[in-house]
């Protein structure tokens, strides 16, 4: 969870830095969009792929350490940033680095925590996202709010360096003792493990993984569109909530900042444990497709509390909104992690989550930051319409959860069961 924290402190603290970059940088907010979603997801998702083939078949820890390296590195590299193009490189440089942890970590903690507890061990790892954001939000913006009133700073090699870009040091620089940490974790023993007719563990090549995949088609593919949307309702928040205060209500970057932090902290963490224990209530009770009915339920939450926040005059009101609109929105992010673990065998675990991650975020974080940027740009064509924007992009996509999780109940249900006969 530290580990998975951290990787959103890197991620989000872009998210209050939008007016002094595209001030300096002369760019658009369709370009902020992208450069908080697209630049980021795409390496993410396409890195996520290999090192998931890793994960199963060489070891979890070392490649987590690795990544924390390569993501803190490059955080820190984008206060270096002269132009788009370069921030563009260096966000894509820290999407490389988190590609690695969470296909390592979903594997370890299925073999850390039985089938029962997963849900809830899961969505605790994935508090991470609302610590990590919390964090970002609430210090990052009290950061930020202290160096912009800075004057330049005159830095080695980097010259007379904008006071905003200071906070990508700060903010990347610790990670590179976190890699430290991570090597007092232990490998447990992988369980749950496919096995030949002797006995012995089955050896699954790519194609096997394929064709793992294409048995359970159905459920991994509406479980994944789901999270598609839920994802990309979730990054069109976090990515234009700060702005959103700034522009429209006049806040500073430390005032919007810790606002939100402290509702990410205590409803997006509420929200994601009650989401996973709820999940395992159900599964005990023999509910099978218990992570997609906690995802439902999310969907309709969300919708209504966030959706109508985004839209409300007075910034007090809008907050209020927002914290069981956060709640709801945090509740199936664990359990539908752990769902994919729950129908497929250890052997696959890390590459079809690697797999499933792609498909989620080149979706989710792509599209989450863009739209309301895009919204914003060419449909509203006007900056204070970044409520509406906002509104719109998570009205869609929860409507889009709506309908795809009834129609995937009955398919993940019976693959579930069929797993838990193969390995009976």
């Amino acid at each position: 969870m530290l580990c998975y924290t951290l990787s959103f402190v890197d991620r989000q603290i872009l998210s209050l830095l939008v007016g002094p970059i595209k001030r300096d940088l002369m760019i658009s907010d369709t370009r902020i969009g992208v450069l908080q979603g697209l630049a980021f997801a795409v390496f993410y998702t396409l890195a996520g792929l290999p090192i998931g083939r890793i994960v199963d078949t060489y070891g979890r820890r070392n490649p987590i350490a690795a990544g924390i390296f390569l993501w803190s590195l490059m955080t820190a590299s984008c206060s270096a940033a002269k132009s788009f193009w370069t921030l563009f490189l260096a966000r894509i440089g820290v999407g490389v680095g988190e590609a690695t942890l969470s296909p390592a970590a979903f594997s370890l903690i299925s073999d850390y925590f039985p089938k029962e507890q997963l849900g809830l061990a899961i969505s605790v790892y994935t508090m991470g996202i609302f610590v990590g954001s919390g964090i970002a939000l609430a210090v990052g913006g009290t950061v930020v709010d202290a160096v912009v009133r800075m004057p330049a700073l005159h830095l080695p090699i980097l010259g007379v360096v904008a006071t905003w870009r200071l906070s990508f040091l700060l903010v990347g620089i610790p990670g590179l003792l976190v890699v430290l940490l991570v090597y007092t974790i232990r490998e447990p023993l992988r369980r749950n493990l496919l096995r030949t007719a002797d006995g012995r563990a089955a050896e699954l090549g790519l194609w096997d993984v394929l064709a793992q995949v294409r048995t359970r088609w159905q459920a991994f593919t509406g479980l994944s569109v789901a999270m598609i949307f839920q994802s990309l309702a979730s990054y069109s928040f976090l990515s234009w909530a700060p702005a959103f205060f700034q522009r429209i209500h006049g806040w500073t970057p430390g005032q919007s900042g810790r606002a939100l932090g402290v509702i990410l902290l205590i409803f997006g963490c509420s929200g994601m444990y009650v989401g996973g224990s709820l999940c395992d209530r159900w599964q005990q009770r023999g509910i099978r497709e218990a992570p997609l009915k906690v995802t439902m339920l999310s969907a309709v939450g969300a919708c209504v509390f966030l959706g109508i926040a985004m839209l409300v005059p007075n910034p007090y009101l809008a907050l209020s909104l927002m914290a069981p609109g956060l709640f709801f929105q945090a509740m199936p992010i664990g359990s539908a992690y752990a769902a994919v673990q729950l129908i497929f065998p250890n052997q696959v675990r890390g590459q079809v989550s690697a797999f499933f991650m792609f498909i989620l975020n080149l979706g989710g974080i792509s599209l989450g930051p863009l739209l309301p940027g895009v919204f914003n740009d060419y449909l509203f064509k006007n900056e204070k319409m970044l409520g509406p924007s906002v509104s719109l992009s998570i009205a869609l996509a929860s409507v889009g959860m709506m309908i795809i999780l009834p129609l995937t109940y009955r398919h993940y249900r019976r693959d579930y069961e069929t797993m838990n006969s193969v390995l009976a």
